[in-house]
């Protein structure tokens, strides 16, 4: 029987309660996956890491690093046990990238400000996928939540000039395209279209989110939690109430919606 680690503190420590897990002796579902098995997990814990940096809570964010970390030991130890390579492959050729792509740090060469290093980061990145510096290419995981790809691809198109010139102008592009969307919807245009206007206003946006500096991703997460804490606390005013929620007329609704915003102050 595997002897559980003393110093739970130790990387090492971690690496071998995996080892243990995926061993003759270990758990049967950790043997069983795979890279491919895995994957929504990976996704999962990163969304989660996400929620809990947003609470602010401290123990909540360390948590969920730890299981983020797990994700990344158990891929290394599946390729270890394969014979492809392990954890401290992947250590040293991310050690590697760190350094080469900070030659500002590790180099003698002189940035002003992060977006020239964004802009050397840009240029290494494409070097090393051999890729010419002209051509254009997103480049970007398939799987990237919708408003976090809209934003990248702005960011993106911005380091080669293709963008607005200031915040305003995103702002009169965002109510264009929500007048596009209206004409789609008075007019009773077909799904694939209203779909297609409503899109480019989800785009807009985001990219508005983008020149105000904020993280489009996350105003959508803070605006779904405070959206479910205020329809929460509007179903228990009704209950406390002794009122049945099936029974309310919308003017009812809507008055303990603003109650409920009210009560948490919002």
């Amino acid at each position: 029987m595997p002897k559980a680690p003393e110093n739970l503190r130790d990387f090492s420590a971690l690496l071998k309660v995996v080892e243990f897990l995926r061993g003759p002796d270990g758990c049967p579902w950790d043997k069983e996956q795979t890279h491919q098995s895995l994957t929504r997990f990976a996704i999962e814990e990163a969304h989660e890491l996400a929620d809990a940096i947003d609470s602010g809570n401290d123990m909540e964010v360390r948590e969920e690093l730890g299981d983020l970390l797990l994700q990344v030991i158990l891929h290394s130890e599946i390729a270890r046990q394969a014979g492809r390579f392990d954890i401290q492959d992947v250590i040293e050729i991310l050690n590697s990238k760190m350094i080469r792509r900070h030659p500002h740090v590790f180099g003698d060469v002189k940035v002003r400000n992060s977006n020239d290093v964004i802009a050397n980061w840009t240029e290494i990145k494409a070097q090393e996928k051999g890729k010419k510096k002209e051509k254009m290419a997103f480049d970007m995981p398939a799987g990237l939540p919708a408003l976090v790809r809209s934003q990248k691809i702005g960011e993106k198109t911005e380091k080669i000039g293709f963008d607005w010139d200031s915040t305003a102008a995103v702002w009169d592009k965002v109510q264009e395209e929500v007048r596009e969307l209206a004409h789609e919807l008075n007019a009773q245009s077909n799904v694939a279209r209203i779909e297609a206007e409503l899109g480019d206003v989800f785009f807009s946006v985001a990219q508005l989110a983008r020149h105000l500096g904020l993280d489009a991703e996350q105003c959508a997460r803070k605006a779904n939690t405070r959206f479910e804490s205020r329809f929460k606390h509007m179903q228990d005013l009704v209950t406390r109430d002794g009122r049945d929620w099936s029974t309310l007329a919308a003017a009812e609704k809507e008055s303990y919606w603003s109650r409920a915003k009210k009560d948490l102050g919002e």
